[in-house]
């Protein structure tokens, strides 16, 4: 999902994990409407990883085990290298056992990205919502969370809010939003040949 900034797309994403509900039309997943499914049901089939990331007054390992209560340290583990979340863990004082602050205070956030990447692992749901949140980090640790994000996002079905286009070039289909309408759909090559409107969003990004 791209456009300017307002333009409806986080409202999108939160939709789905049902946030809040549509005033009129619905919302399927597989031809059911969500509508008709618990809420427990639909979010444990659902991981998010957004901008803002929300940590606890806890450990690392806490902080990551709350995506699966029943998860073995291995598991953990497993996610974190994943995530490209181990290697500063280890270094932490107490590694997985280090109190991280209210809201992971203590971490950077590249670091707090790659504990949310590391959750969305462990929880290994079908579907990733993906409020990209790389605009902010520095070049190191947003490589860092891209390569994490890649890794995450492989054969799951994938909504990214994309805020840098560079890192949607791939995307099976890109959907531009304006105003809270659908304005175009294609592929990266064919909206540069089609949408003006994504057209001078690349460009805007490519001289920036």
């Amino acid at each position: 999902l791209v456009g300017h900034s307002g333009a409806g797309k986080s409202t999108i994403i939160n939709l789905l994990p049902r946030f809040y509900d549509p005033k009129s039309g619905k919302i399927t997943i597989d031809s059911k409407d969500i509508k008709n499914v618990t809420l427990s049901s639909l979010r444990k089939n659902i991981s998010m990883v957004s901008q803002d990331v929300i940590l606890f007054d806890d450990t690392v390992h806490a902080n990551i085990a709350y995506a699966n209560m029943n998860a073995s340290k291995e598991q953990i583990k497993k996610a974190c290298d994943f995530a490209a979340a181990s290697d500063f863990i280890e270094e932490l004082p107490n590694s997985y056992e280090t109190i991280i602050g209210e809201n992971g205070v203590r971490l950077s956030g590249g670091q707090k990205q790659r504990i949310s990447i590391a959750r969305a692992f462990l929880k290994n749901s079908p579907i990733i919502l993906l409020d990209e949140a790389t605009s902010s980090l520095d070049a190191e640790s947003e490589e860092k969370v891209q390569n994490a994000v890649i890794s995450l996002t492989k054969n799951k079905t994938t909504l990214v809010i994309a805020h840098r286009l560079s890192t949607i070039i791939r995307a099976n289909k890109i959907i531009v939003i304006n105003k809270g309408k659908i304005i175009d759909a294609g592929t990266h090559d064919e909206l540069l040949k089609n949408s003006s409107t994504y057209k001078n969003l690349y460009s805007k990004q490519l001289s920036a």
